[in-house]
């Protein structure tokens, strides 16, 4: 199998089922000294809005990074999730949300994927990406 760029906004068809199905996936930030933070969490894609979201408490530290960017916010990270010879990344630029709507809709799409509905947390927060590249093989 040979990796390759995908359309983040229009993505082919295994590559896109392959973000439907459960998959725990990692999230990249960095620390304020540059350094990557890799942690396992839930991600949903959404490419017609050209996002991905990733549920999280206010008080993360994956939040944190994205807050040191500075207010106009917009950290590069990247989601990732490998199962077997398949993997997908998805990178973009980082922003906290914490308008109820926003959250709802993550909590939603969350609950879809994951086929699970998320613990009541009135300090839930969603990073939303906004995806400029995509990468992988579904």
């Amino acid at each position: 199998m040979t990796a390759y760029p995908q359309d983040p906004g229009a993505p082919d068809e295994p590559y896109l089922a392959f973000w439907r199905e459960r998959h725990l996936c990692t999230l990249t930030t960095l620390r304020p000294d540059g350094t990557p933070h890799v942690v396992p969490v839930g991600v949903t894609y959404d490419p017609e809005a050209g996002l991905a979201r990733v549920i999280t408490n206010k008080a993360s530290a994956k939040v944190a990074h994205v807050r040191a960017a500075g207010p106009a916010g917009g950290p590069r990270v990247a989601v990732c999730q490998v199962a077997g010879r398949r993997w997908a990344t998805l990178e973009g630029r980082a922003f906290i949300r914490t308008e109820a709507e926003r959250v709802a809709e993550a909590e939603r799409r969350y609950a879809e994927r994951y086929e699970r509905v998320p613990s009541p947390n009135p300090s839930r927060v969603v990073i939303e990406i906004e995806l400029d590249r995509a990468m992988g093989r579904g």
